[in-house]
């Protein structure tokens, strides 16, 4: 039931000017080991993704609408994760972990748009990647350069507008106190529990969000990887449809972690006893998938391997 006071009462409590982050543990000791931790998992991060970025550009063998989406990927990567881990690791050498009413918002802000902006980015290389397997001989004239640069253009743009519309009402409700946040980052769910106003508009907002970007972008993936089985299904010689097959491996793993982690954090049931649960599931979903996107596709991806070479052997016989 949604608390119910009078604008005086709401007067008084609109003038909240900071939050208590409680982090991901209150034990001092386990800080401090974990303060080394996440920070090599943030600069892997950086280095990796910005490393693939880089590549990307300097080989032209890579310029191709899948590569470029993929350097996409990275930079909205880099600023997902640099929207949580600076202010993270700093929270595990202080005693007082406040963070202003504006900074709140603003991360939210940030995390809002890069986490939906990758949605959407997501399904534009599922389409891509139909494309390339459905319709090869004509894959050039359709994914041409012009398109890519509007599906990026508009994965970014729908990911900004659905965080405005978030953020907006959420801090624009009025919070009664105590102003602690039970995570290790400004949670817009955990931010909802402390208004003292209606909370409907925001959740409509939120549930709307989730529905058109989350399960939208979610739906149109599992639709272009029926058409991509369907195609492969077409192709007459096994070592052809593995071919096929492997063209799509690397961003099926990327989409199952993405969207895998994301379901687990955001569906399971809420219960003080899922609190541990929720920030551990959060830290797979904001910190550590970052991490393992570029990975996942220099791994398995030969070009990506070759790239690397190429640019190697430049730099060895630089003058």
């Amino acid at each position: 039931m949604e608390p119910n006071i009078s604008m005086e009462e709401e007067r008084n409590h609109s003038s909240v000017v900071m939050f208590v982050l409680l982090g991901l543990t209150d034990d001092k000791k386990l800080q401090l080991v974990l303060f080394p931790v996440f920070l090599g998992i943030y600069l892997v991060t950086l280095f990796w993704n910005l490393s693939l970025i880089i590549l990307i550009r300097m080989d032209s063998h890579l310029h191709t609408p899948m590569y470029f989406f993929l350097s996409c990927l990275s930079s909205i990567d880099i600023c997902f994760t640099a929207s949580i881990s600076p202010r993270m690791l700093s929270d595990f050498l202080k005693e007082e972990k406040t963070i202003s009413f504006i900074a709140c918002a603003t991360q939210y802000f940030a995390v809002s748009w890069m986490g939906q902006a990758e949605y959407c980015l997501l399904a534009a290389m599922a389409y891509d990647r139909y494309v390339a397997i459905g319709n090869p001989l004509h894959y050039s004239t359709i994914m041409a350069p012009g398109l890519c640069q509007k599906m990026v253009a508009g994965a970014l743009g729908s990911g900004l507008l659905c965080s405005i519309l978030e953020t907006i009402p959420c801090f624009n409700m009025y919070f009664c106190g105590p102003y602690v946040i039970q995570h290790f980052f400004c949670n817009i769910s955990e931010i909802i529990l402390l208004s003292c106003s209606s909370r409907f508009i925001t959740q409509t907002i939120l549930f709307l969000a989730a529905v058109i970007v989350g399960f939208g972008s979610m739906l149109f993936i599992l639709l272009s990887y029926v058409f991509i089985v369907a195609s492969i299904l077409k192709i007459s010689s096994v070592k052809g449809s593995l071919k096929a097959f492997n063209t799509c491996a690397s961003h099926l793993a990327v989409v199952t972690l993405f969207y895998g982690t994301a379901l687990a954090v955001y569906m399971h049931p809420s219960s003080a006893q899922s609190e541990k649960q929720d920030k551990v599931l959060s830290v797979f979903y904001l910190i550590i998938t970052p991490m393992l996107n570029p990975l996942i596709y220099s791994l398995r991806n030969r070009e990506i391997k070759e790239a690397l070479q190429r640019i190697i052997k430049k730099a060895a016989h630089f003058p």
